[in-house]
């Protein structure tokens, strides 16, 4: 089915002796679910986050214990990038006001905040366009003019490494996006594809803190990566980098794309291997020595926050990771067996359970369809758990996005597969051909449910979120 196609004919709900299954049940936990991911989504509020870890006092401004005396600047700037980064600024316009100088940061489309003095430029993710291009050439530009009386502020999202756009030594635009495009279909890790990123660009790896020397630089990151890692995260722009360019090759030929990038990349790999291009900055450059970074916030805030909202609602609950990873279907087999393996040893009458977890998980894509991780991990939990009564799972990335979608995410119950059947839609086709956002935009409309999430940008990005929500019995509403 194509996105937008209407020309469909509504079937009755499914249903049981006249009494409609699961109907209500449904509904009850999907509000439960949603508020769980609200209270994730609010402790990873950007803007919270800065003014909690950056003050203002005078001329005094104090970062996570340490002070800095603001008189010996002469200018403020703000340079950033991400999908969190316009929150982020204005978080800083409230704490420095008129003191800001000048700045820029890019942002994904659509993901705006109102700002005075801080310039914003929208930008394409996850594949990197001209506007991104541009957008990062003006933030070289503020670098460049930078002194050793500047304090530069850089705040730093997720998407970051799409929206920092700095092609190295005659690589194109469109190599860059064919190099990212051939890595995320691949189903390559996060760190395996910014290790690539950081070897063809001007501003990843470290290059953004040589830039900015010799001014005083502050990076405020709000983490979207697993373990926090600050050469990980954006490509770390503003951090040593401990990777290289045999390490760059090592994962274009791990999915055997090495013959299938554009040749202006390979010969840039291949001189960074030889020696004749100089490394990323490792960590003992004099520059790194002006530079301080600060985690404002990531996933754990998030989860703890949903598991006090979850418990506050009446659900024994357990974080089962912070660390989710690997191939989507493979994490939504596992979370079935752990969800099955506790709705078994529960009883009637037993407190509720709340499971949540969080991660990055990957796809490899081999259809031609449209979706994202978390829809492709919510249909492979759907089908694990077919004809389970009192599993539903919510799967979404907390910046409001899932893939080149509308949609955050799903929520999937044990009677979805069995409602898809009802209509005459193949769960496992839709699957296999990575299509899973119609899979769920064609069974919201002839169902008259609401399977997929749709929130729009929520302001944030801390990566993925799993709330699964087990239950003792099942729920016959008329």
């Amino acid at each position: 089915m194509s996105r937008g196609s209407q020309r469909m004919t509504k079937i009755p709900s499914l249903s049981r002796g006249g009494t409609r299954v699961g109907m209500g049940y449904f509904q009850m936990n999907k509000e439960h679910l949603i508020d769980i991911y609200k209270s994730a989504i609010r402790a990873a509020d950007p803007f919270k986050a800065v003014t909690q870890k950056l003050r203002v006092s005078g001329s005094r401004m104090t970062l996570e214990g340490k002070d800095y005396n603001l008189r010996e600047f002469n200018r403020i700037v703000v340079v950033g990038a991400g999908k969190a980064a316009a929150p982020m600024a204005k978080a800083i316009e409230e704490i420095f006001r008129d003191r800001i100088d000048e700045g820029i940061v890019i942002v994904k489309y659509g993901h705006t905040s109102p700002l005075r003095k801080v310039l914003q430029i929208e930008g394409g993710h996850p594949l990197p366009d001209l506007n991104g291009v541009r957008g990062t050439k003006s933030v070289m530009d503020i670098l460049k003019r930078a002194d050793e009386k500047t304090l530069v502020i850089c705040l730093i999202s997720g998407g970051a490494s799409s929206l920092l756009v700095a092609p190295a030594g005659g690589i194109s635009l469109e190599d860059k996006q064919t190099v990212t495009g051939l890595l995320l279909k691949a189903g390559a890790a996060i760190d395996e594809l910014n290790t690539v990123r950081k070897h063809i660009s001007n501003i990843k790896g470290g290059r953004l803190a040589e830039l900015s020397y010799p001014a005083t630089l502050i990076t405020l990151i709000l983490s979207d990566v697993i373990g926090d890692r600050l050469d990980v995260i954006a490509s770390g722009p503003t951090a040593p980098d401990s990777t290289t360019f045999k390490d760059a090759i090592d994962a274009l030929r791990k999915y055997g794309l090495e013959d299938k990038i554009p040749g202006r990349v390979a010969k840039i790999l291949k001189e960074g291997l030889e020696g004749k291009i100089e490394e990323t900055p490792k960590g003992g450059e004099e520059f790194f020595k002006k530079t301080r970074t600060i985690i404002v916030a990531g996933i754990k805030e998030a989860l703890g926050a949903a598991k006090e909202k979850a418990e506050s609602m009446g659900f024994q609950t357990e974080i089962l990771t912070s660390e989710l990873q690997g191939m989507a279907r493979e994490a939504a087999r596992d979370l079935a067996i752990r969800a099955i393996k506790v709705k078994n040893a529960m009883k009637s009458g037993d407190k509720p359970r709340c499971l949540l977890s969080g991660g990055e998980t990957t796809v490899t894509v081999k259809g031609n369809g449209l979706g994202g991780r978390n829809q492709e991990l919510a249909l492979a939990f759907a089908i694990e758990i077919e004809g389970r009564d009192g599993i539903t799972l919510l799967s979404a990335g907390t910046d409001g996005t899932d893939g080149p979608t509308d949609a955050a995410g799903a929520i999937v119950d044990g009677e979805t597969l069995s409602l898809a059947k009802l209509y005459g839609i193949d769960a496992v086709s839709y699957l296999e051909n990575n299509d899973t956002y119609s899979f769920f935009e064609r069974l919201d409309f002839l169902s008259g449910k609401r399977y997929h999430l749709i929130t729009g940008p929520t302001g944030t990005n801390v990566m993925d979120v799993q709330i699964i929500l087990v239950k003792s019995r099942q729920i016959l509403l008329p």
